[in-house]
C-alpha cells in the first residue's frame, strides 16, 4: 500500500471562513449587497490591506520584526486563503466574494479548455478576455452599482494586467509604486469619501520570499517595513471606519532535497498532456484515456509527499467549494498538492520557477492560513 502524508489537508471552509467571505463580508458591511458571513461591524468605509505572502504561522512567528501586526494578531484568528493558496486565485475570490469552483481561477496555471495550451494568470495571454475568463461580479463593480466609492491602490505596473481586470475590475485604481505612496494615497482617498472600499496591494514580501526565502534576513527586514506600513494606514483612518490586514497565502522554503523534479521521473510524464499550476500546487492534464493511469503513477511515486486526488475527489471533498460545471474542465484530472515543504518542480520546463526558494500554494497550513487583522476607529 502507498504511503499517505502524515496529516490530513487543510481543506477550507468555504463559507464560513476563507478569504471569499471576507470579501463578501466588507461589501455588506459598507451598506452593499450579500451576505456578512464573518460579522464585520457596520461602517462608513472600509481599508482593506493585503501584503502578499503575510502566511499566519509566518507573522506569528517573528513578533520582534512586526510588532504593531503581532499585537493586532493576539486577538485575532487566521483565515483560509482558499485551494490552490496562490496569488492569482486568492485575489479572485476576495475580488469576487466566492470560492475559487466559482469563479474559475483556480490556480497559477490552468489548462483552456480544448485548446491544448496554459494560461497563466500572472502573464495573462491576450487570447481570453478576463472578463469572459472571470465572468462574476466582483465586489467594487456591486459597490459602485450601489452608489459606494471603490479604489484599489497598488504598483503601477499591475493597473491593466488580466489579473486586474479579473480580480478588482470595477475599482477606480490608483498607481502606488513605493511604501510611502500606498500609505500616503490611502489615506488621501479615505479622508474624501464618505462611503468607500479602498483594498491596498503590497506585494514586496511575497516577492522577497521567493527568492531569498522567508528564512532570510532579507524576509525578516521586508517584514518590518511591512509592518511599519500597516501602522501608518491605521494612523490616517478617518472616523467610521474598519482596517481589515490579510494576505493572499502563507509560504514555506523548499530545500533542493525536497524538490521532486518531474523532468527527471520518466513515470510522472507518461500519459501527461499539460503540467499546470505550481511547485506546491499541480494540476496534471492526462492525454485522453489515460487519467486512471496518471492518478496511479503520481500516487505511487509521490506516496506521503504529496495529497494526491482524482479531480472528481477533489470537487467531492470541496478543495475548491462548489464547483460550477462551466469551470469543472480547467481543473486538472490529476492534483497533487505537496504535504510538509515538498515540491513538485519542472527544471526544463519551468526553469524560472523552479528556482524559487520559497513557494506556496498547498493545503498544509503554512500555505493555507493567513492573518484576518481587524482595527476600527469609530
Amino acid at each position: 500500500m502507498t504511503a499517505e502524508p502524515r496529516n490530513a489537508p487543510l481543506v477550507p471552509s468555504y463559507g464560513h471562513r476563507t478569504l471569499a467571505e471576507l470579501g463578501a463580508s466588507i461589501l455588506a458591511s459598507v451598506g452593499g449587497s450579500g451576505n456578512n458571513v464573518l460579522g464585520l461591524p457596520e461602517v462608513r468605509r472600509v481599508c482593506l490591506l493585503i501584503v502578499d505572502g503575510l502566511g499566519w504561522e509566518l507573522l506569528r512567528a517573528h513578533p520582534a520584526a512586526a510588532p504593531f501586526l503581532s499585537e493586532l494578531a493576539m486577538n485575532a484568528q487566521p483565515l483560509a486563503a482558499g485551494f490552490p493558496a496562490t496569488t492569482v486565485t486568492s485575489l479572485t475570490s476576495l475580488g469576487t466574494g466566492t470560492p475559487p469552483g466559482q469563479h474559475g481561477v483556480l490556480g497559477y496555471q490552468v489548462a483552456v479548455p480544448g485548446e491544448h495550451w496554459l494560461l497563466n494568470g500572472l502573464r495573462w495571454d491576450s487570447r481570453i478576455e478576463p472578463e469572459t475568463w472571470q465572468p462574476r461580479r466582483t465586489i467594487y463593480e456591486r459597490a459602485v452599482a450601489a452608489d459606494i466609492a471603490a479604489y484599489y491602490v497598488a504598483q503601477r505596473a499591475f493597473r491593466t494586467s488580466g489579473l486586474t481586470r479579473a480580480s478588482s475590475r470595477g475599482a477606480r485604481y490608483i498607481p502606488a509604486d513605493s511604501m510611502g505612496s500606498l500609505a500616503g494615497e490611502a489615506a488621501a482617498v479615505l479622508e474624501d469619501t464618505d462611503n468607500a472600499i479602498v483594498t491596498v496591494y503590497h506585494g514586496d514580501l511575497d516577492a522577497t520570499g521567493h527568492v531569498l526565502g522567508v528564512g532570510s534576513y532579507a524576509w525578516y527586514y521586508q517584514l518590518a517595513h511591512v509592518d511599519k506600513l500597516a501602522e501608518q494606514i491605521a494612523g490616517a483612518l478617518p472616523s467610521d471606519t474598519a482596517l481589515y490586514i490579510t494576505a493572499d497565502h502563507g509560504m514555506v522554503d523548499v530545500p533542493p532535497e525536497d524538490r521532486i523534479d518531474v523532468d527527471e521521473v520518466t513515470e510522472l510524464w507518461q500519459g501527461v498532456e499539460l503540467l499546470g499550476g505550481e511547485g506546491r500546487a499541480r494540476h496534471v492534464y492526462a492525454q485522453p484515456g489515460a487519467a486512471a493511469d496518471v492518478l496511479a503513477a503520481w500516487h505511487e511515486i509521490l506516496g506521503s509527499r504529496a495529497w494526491v486526488v482524482s479531480r472528481d475527489e477533489a470537487i467531492k471533498d470541496g478543495w475548491f467549494g462548489p464547483v460550477d460545471p462551466a469551470m469543472t474542465a480547467r481543473i486538472g484530472d490529476v492534483i497533487a498538492a505537496p504535504a510538509g515543504n515538498w515540491a513538485i518542480v519542472a527544471t526544463q520546463s519551468e526553469p524560472r520557477e523552479s528556482t524559487l526558494v520559497g513557494m506556496h500554494g498547498s493545503l498544509a497550513p503554512a500555505d493555507q492560513l493567513v492573518p484576518l487583522l481587524t482595527l476600527g476607529n469609530a
